[in-house]
C-alpha cells in the first residue's frame, strides 16, 4: 500500500525560517500566528492527512463513486465519514474571514493545509477544494444578503460549492455558453442548460451544494462580454436559513476519468432551476475569475503535492529494493545487491524530485504570502508590489508546478521500474491523478498565454520589472557569500536568458502575435525556473546561516545546500534552450496546412 508522511518538518522551516511568518505580526490576521500555533497547526494538519485522508486514496480510486437512479451520488467507502472529521477539525477554515465563521489566519497556512489534503487524497481534496474560490468570490461580489445566506454554512463545510462553466459545445472560450438565464418577476432566474466536468457536482458529504453558474440573459450580447453569474443552490434555502425544496438542479451522468476517479465529475443539468445574479448583469466572468485565479493558485498546488507522494514512495521503494552492485565496487558486500540509491540514474531522478517538490513548496509559500501582504501590508506600495507579484505568478504557479509536478510522478514511477506499472504499488494512481492538473481552470497553454498575453503588459511591465529587481538584489547579496557564489550565479544567467525572452517576445510579438504563441510556453517555463532559482537562494542562505549556529538537525540544513547546489547545476541551465527555442519563432510552426497533418 502506498505511504504517505506530511512533509512537516520542510513546511515548518519554510513558514518560521525562510518566509519569517511570526515577523508580519502587527498587520491585521497574523497577530494569532505565533510561532507555537504555527507548529501545531502544521503538525495536526500533518497528522490528520497522514493518518484519516491518505489511507483512502488508493481504495477511493479503485470503488470510483456511484451514481444512482434518481441521480443522485455516492462517495467512495469511508469518504462520508473522513469529511465529517475534516469539516468538525475546521481545515477548511483556516484562512477565511473571522466575521463569517472562519480563523482568519493567513493563506499561508491554508495553501499548507491544501498540500497535505491533495498529497494524501486529491480526489477527497476536490470536494471542498473549490469552496473556499466560491466564498472568495460571493466576498467580493455578492449582496449582503447572499453573504448572510451562503456564506457561513460554506465556510464552516456545512455546504459545499462548485464552479460551473464549461458545456458540452464550449471550454475556454466562454463567450460560446448556451446556458440561459430567465428573469422571473421576484428577482430570480431560471436557469437552463448543460454544464460538464463539474468537479464534486453531486455527491453525499453535505447536505446542500451551492452551484456558481456562467449563464446569459435574454438580451445579453452572444461574447463573453454578456455573461452573468449565478447562485443556484441544489436545495433552496428558506429564509430562516433551513433547507426547502429541492431545485431542478441534477447530475445527468459522471465521466468516466483517466484520473481523480473517487471524485464526482458530473454532468449538470440545469432545468429551469432557481437562482440568483450575483454582482451585475454581464459581468459575470470578472466575478468567475476570482474564484478561477484561487482555484489556479490550488491545482498549482496540487502539482507539487502528487509530486510530493509519488517522491516518498519512490524514496521508500529505492531504500528497500536491491538490484545490482554500485559502479564504483559494492556498497554492501554483506548482501547479494545494493539498494537502488547506489545507481546515479536513480539518483538523477530522486534529486530531480527533490529539488522540484522542495522548491516548488517554497514558492508556493513565499506565493502565499504575497496574496496575504497584497491585502494586509502596511503600505499601498507593499500591498501593490505583493499583488503585482502573486498576479504575475499565479499562472507560473499552476502551469510550471502542474507540468514539472507530472513530470515528477512519471520519473518517480520510473524508480520502480516494473513495478511501478502495476496497480497494487499505487504509482499509477499518481500518475494518472497528477496529469488532471494540466488541464483544469486552464490549460497550461492557456496559463502561458495569460502570462505572455496579459501579464507582461500589464501596467506598463511594472510586475515583470519589479520580479527582475528582486532576483538581482537576491542574486547580489548571495554573491558575498563565497558558499553561495556559484548558485548565485547561475539563477543570475537564468535571469538573463528570461530578461533577453522577454525583450524578444515585445519585439517580435506584436509584429507577429504567433510568436508570442508560440514562445508563451517556454517562457513560463523559463520563469518557473528563475522563480525556483529565487526560492533556493532564499533557503540556501538560511541554511548557512543556521549551520553557523550548530543546530541539533544540522543534517536537514547540509541536505538543504546539497540540494541548492544541484539545483543551480542541473535546472537552471534549461533556461538557455528554452530561450534559444522562443526566439525560433513561430514561422515552421505555423507553416504546414491543416492537411498536411493527415496520414495517409
Amino acid at each position: 500500500m502506498p505511504i504517505y508522511q506530511a512533509p512537516t518538518r520542510d513546511t515548518r522551516f519554510l513558514i518560521n525560517e525562510v518566509i519569517k511568518l511570526e515577523s508580519y505580526g502587527n498587520l491585521p490576521g497574523f497577530e494569532d500566528a505565533s510561532a507555537e500555533m504555527i507548529d501545531a497547526v502544521i503538525e495536526e494538519c500533518g497528522r490528520f492527512n497522514s493518518e484519516v485522508v491518505a489511507p483512502l486514496n488508493q481504495s477511493g480510486d479503485q470503488q470510483g463513486c456511484t451514481r444512482h437512479a434518481d441521480g443522485s451520488v455516492t462517495t467512495p467507502d469511508g469518504f462520508k465519514q473522513a469529511y465529517a472529521l475534516f469539516r468538525e477539525a475546521g481545515w477548511g477554515t483556516l484562512a477565511a474571514p473571522k466575521e463569517w465563521g472562519g480563523q482568519g489566519l493567513p493563506h499561508v497556512l491554508g495553501f499548507m493545509a491544501e498540500e497535505y489534503l491533495a498529497s494524501a487524497n486529491q480526489s477527497f481534496m476536490m470536494y471542498p477544494g473549490l469552496t473556499a474560490g466560491a466564498v472568495n468570490a460571493l466576498l467580493a461580489k455578492g449582496s449582503p444578503e447572499q453573504q448572510a445566506t451562503y456564506l457561513p454554512k460554506m465556510i464552516s463545510g456545512e455546504w459545499l460549492g462548485t464552479m460551473n462553466l464549461t458545456e458540452p459545445h464550449c471550454g475556454t472560450d466562454l463567450g460560446l455558453i448556451r446556458t440561459r438565464a430567465v428573469p422571473a418577476a421576484d428577482g430570480s432566474y431560471s436557469i437552463t442548460g448543460t454544464k460538464i466536468f463539474i468537479s464534486a457536482g453531486e455527491h453525499d458529504l453535505t447536505d446542500n451544494i451551492i452551484h456558481l453558474v456562467l449563464a446569459k440573459t435574454p438580451d445579453a450580447p452572444e461574447s463573453s462580454k454578456g455573461i452573468s453569474l449565478f447562485i443556484v443552490p441544489k436545495m433552496l434555502v428558506n429564509a430562516d436559513g433551513s433547507l426547502g425544496d429541492r431545485n431542478a438542479v441534477s447530475c445527468g451522468s459522471l465521466e468516466h476519468k483517466m484520473g481523480i476517479k473517487a471524485n464526482a465529475t458530473c454532468v449538470m443539468n440545469y432545468d429551469g432551476a432557481t437562482g440568483w445574479m450575483v454582482g451585475e448583469e454581464n459581468k459575470g466572468l470578472a466575478a468567475m475569475f476570482i474564484m478561477m485565479n484561487a482555484a489556479r493558485l490550488g491545482v498549482g498546488i496540487q502539482g507539487l503535492a502528487q509530486a510530493e507522494v509519488a517522491y516518498q514512495n519512490a524514496v521508500k521503494y529505492a531504500s528497500e529494493r536491491r538490484q545490482g552492485r554500485a559502479l564504483t565496487g559494492a556498497a554492501d558486500p554483506a548482501e547479494k545487491a545494493d539498494t537502488l540509491f547506489v545507481h546515479a540514474d536513480v539518483r538523477r531522478m530522486l534529486m530531480d524530485a527533490k529539488a522540484f517538490t522542495e522548491g516548488m513548496r517554497a514558492f508556493c509559500t513565499w506565493g502565499a504570502l504575497q496574496s496575504d501582504l497584497s491585502h494586509k501590508a502596511a503600505t499601498e506600495v507593499e500591498r501593490q508590489l505583493a499583488d503585482d507579484m502573486i498576479s504575475l505568478l499565479t499562472p507560473v504557479i499552476k502551469g510550471y508546478g502542474t507540468d514539472i509536478g507530472f513530470e515528477t510522478c512519471v520519473e518517480m514511477q520510473q524508480v520502480f521500474g516494473g513495478h511501478g506499472y502495476i496497480e497494487e504499488w499505487g504509482m499509477s494512481q499518481f500518475v494518472r491523478d497528477a496529469r488532471i492538473a494540466q488541464i483544469y481552470e486552464g490549460t497550461n497553454g492557456i496559463q502561458a498565454m495569460d502570462l505572455v498575453g496579459r501579464k507582461l503588459a500589464q501596467n506598463g511591465g511594472r510586475a515583470v520589472q519589479a520580479f527582475f529587481a528582486l532576483v538581482d538584489t537576491e542574486c547580489a547579496a548571495a554573491k558575498a557569500k563565497p558558499e553561495l557564489a556559484a548558485l548565485a550565479g547561475q539563477v543570475e544567467a537564468a535571469n538573463s536568458e528570461l530578461k533577453a525572452a522577454t525583450m524578444w517576445l515585445m519585439q517580435n510579438g506584436m509584429m507577429n502575435p504567433n510568436n508570442a504563441g508560440a514562445g508563451a510556453h517556454p517562457y513560463m517555463h523559463i520563469m518557473g525556473i528563475v522563480s525556483l532559482g529565487l526560492m533556493w537562494l532564499k533557503m540556501a542562505e538560511v541554511a548557512l546561516a543556521r549551520l553557523a549556529e550548530a543546530p541539533a538537525d544540522k543534517a536537514f540544513y547540509e541536505a538543504k545546500l546539497v540540494t541548492a547546489r544541484y539545483f543551480g547545476e542541473r535546472f537552471t541551465p534549461d533556461a538557455t534552450s528554452l530561450r534559444v527555442k522562443l526566439a525560433a519563432g513561430c514561422e515552421a510552426m505555423m507553416a504546414l496546412p491543416a492537411e498536411a497533418f493527415a496520414r495517409g
